[in-house]
């Protein structure tokens, strides 16, 4: 305020000199010209200055509350922190501890039931609007170099029985790392993934389209790709767990209706396979895919579709239906050994090229008028693909050189999961809960989910043809949560309590066995 009335002072005083200057010939046309110029001189001055000390002081700053510029375009950074305390049900043996032929022992199970702390997500997202159609995204999470803490439930891509120091015990030695044991005694695992997203997309160019590509999650279901800061539980179902992840190609994207109706279209590299198989060991035994920052292995692409139609949203009493469905079909593998024995091409690589195939369909209704604040979700899932020889082995009844299935074929797989919730902020409730006082306050956060889910998550070598065919067994998992929204999603802690249950019979011969391996988790996130 100083600055300007020294400003309006001096431009008074100014204009009073001039004025007093003025020849007697000058007529009142020219001095008011004269005094029009001094005015726009002093109040582009005025403009161009700092209006108080403090922003002369802090002008070109950074810190709270104060701008932050880029030298091109609009940079906006956010995050998600997910914090996990886990405790799983202590057992000394694993799903196949009753069966097998090695030595009579079975697996162990003490890898994977060790109560722990986890760094789950820890997501720095960093977004450039570059121009007003380009917009480029970079996402990094460290917390994905974690690979020994054991899958959600523990019995996720159990693809050869955990035996313990079981490379050491057949004369692999200097292999032990490979083995269950390894990972936990060693820390070492699966390949890190810290690169997550780096694409670039281009919008507003072709009307109710935008087009990306990089590096990004495929839009294949509706749990997978969603944000992880918004899952209703800890963790994704076991069937939705095969789509979050990334991969490299390019996507087409179309909305319509005020994006009631949307469709996406798109071509992957999609490396490896639909089962995680076509990793290290350590990937395929933790079950995880390694398509993302990775060099295509075959010459095909993945072409991959979704549709997504809401025929009710926000409509009064009947509140929002959402359905979608999504498809993903190519050509995996490129040259391998047909046989088995080694006998095949030198220069193959060791992938069978096969017909790959998945399918997803998912719906969810939120309804309105006396029910309002309650949720129904639902997915499904198939796949079709084949695992790379020697990489499924429980009973060491294959040809492989340690036992395992040599020349697989191809098989698939499928599961579902059905899931409900009641949230008090959106509820008949609400009203009641916003008077405040120390019951309304605590219990006006609160959200009650639950979640039943089955998938054919146990693969295992065939019993009478063990290098060709797989077997597929199911697990069933009943989950029970508690959501407390502090802040909304930016700040929520879950409580989820798990029930496990793989109880399911092949042959008399062969006991898919029933582990205690319940899970109990709590979890804190920070999303900005």
């Amino acid at each position: 305020m100083r600055f300007r009335f020294a400003v309006s002072f001096i431009a008074a005083l100014l204009t009073l000199v001039v004025c007093s200057g003025v020849r007697a010939g000058t007529t009142a046309e020219d001095l008011r010209k004269e005094v029009d110029d001094l005015r726009k001189r002093v109040n582009e001055k005025t403009a161009a200055a700092p209006v108080s000390r403090v922003e002369a002081v802090t002008e070109g700053k950074y810190g709270p509350n104060c701008p932050v510029t880029t030298k091109t375009g609009k940079l906006q950074i956010g995050g998600l922190l997910q914090i996990w305390n886990y405790s799983i049900e202590n057992d000394n043996q694993d799903v196949f501890a009753d069966s097998g032929n090695w030595a009579g022992t079975g697996g162990t199970g003490e890898t994977l039931d060790n109560n722990s702390y986890r760094i789950r997500r820890a997501e720095l997202r960093l977004t450039m609007d570059i121009h007003e159609n380009v917009t480029a995204v970079i996402m990094l999470d460290p917390a994905r170099e974690a690979s020994s803490f054991p899958g959600i439930p523990s019995n996720q891509g159990l693809f050869k029985s955990q035996r313990e120091n079981p490379w050491v015990a057949r004369g692999d030695l200097g292999s032990e790392v490979f083995s269950s044991v390894g990972r936990v005694q060693t820390g070492s695992g699966a390949t890190p993934r810290l690169l997550q997203d780096a694409y670039i997309n281009f919008h507003g160019i072709v009307p109710h389209h935008d087009f990306t590509i990089g590096q990004f999650k495929p839009p294949f279901g509706e749990e997978g790709p969603r944000n992880s800061a918004y899952l209703d539980f800890a963790e994704r179902a076991m069937v939705t767990q095969m789509n979050d992840f990334r991969d490299l190609g390019v996507t087409v994207h179309g909305t319509w209706w005020d994006n009631r109706l949307q469709y996406w279209l798109g071509a992957l590299d999609s490396a490896g396979n639909f089962f995680g198989t076509a990793g290290n060991q350590a990937t395929a035994a933790l079950g995880t895919f390694e398509t993302a920052n990775r060099s295509d292995d075959n010459n095909e692409k993945d072409f991959i579709g979704s549709l997504l139609i809401r025929p009710l949203w926000n409509h009064g009493p009947w509140g929002s239906i959402e359905l979608g469905y999504s498809g993903q079909f190519g050509r995996h593998g490129s040259s391998g050994d047909l046989t088995g024995d080694g006998s095949g091409p030198i220069n193959g690589m060791n992938r069978l090229p096969t017909d790959a195939i998945r399918h997803a369909a998912w719906a969810m209704y939120k309804p309105m008028g006396p029910v309002r604040g309650w949720w129904l979700r639902g997915e499904y899932g198939y796949q079709k693909d084949r695992t790379v020889p020697f990489t499924v082995d429980v009973f060491d009844l294959g040809s492989g050189i340690n036992g395992e299935q040599a020349a697989p074929r191809p098989f698939s797989r499928e599961g579902f999961y059905v899931s409900t919730g009641y949230k008090l902020k959106d509820s008949i409730f609400a009203d009641r809960l916003s008077r405040g006082g120390f019951w309304n306050n605590l219990l006006e956060p609160v959200e009650f989910a639950f979640r039943y889910e089955q998938f054919g998550n146990i693969i295992t070598e065939d019993l009478v043809n063990p290098d060709l065919h797989t077997d597929v067994f199911r697990t069933n998992v009943f989950t029970g949560g508690v959501n407390y929204y502090m802040k909304a999603y930016n700040m929520r802690v879950q409580v989820n309590y798990m029930v496990v249950d793989e109880k399911e019979r092949n042959q008399a011969d062969r006991q898919v066995r029933e582990v205690r391996n319940n899970v109990f988790i709590v979890t804190y996130q920070v999303n900005f």
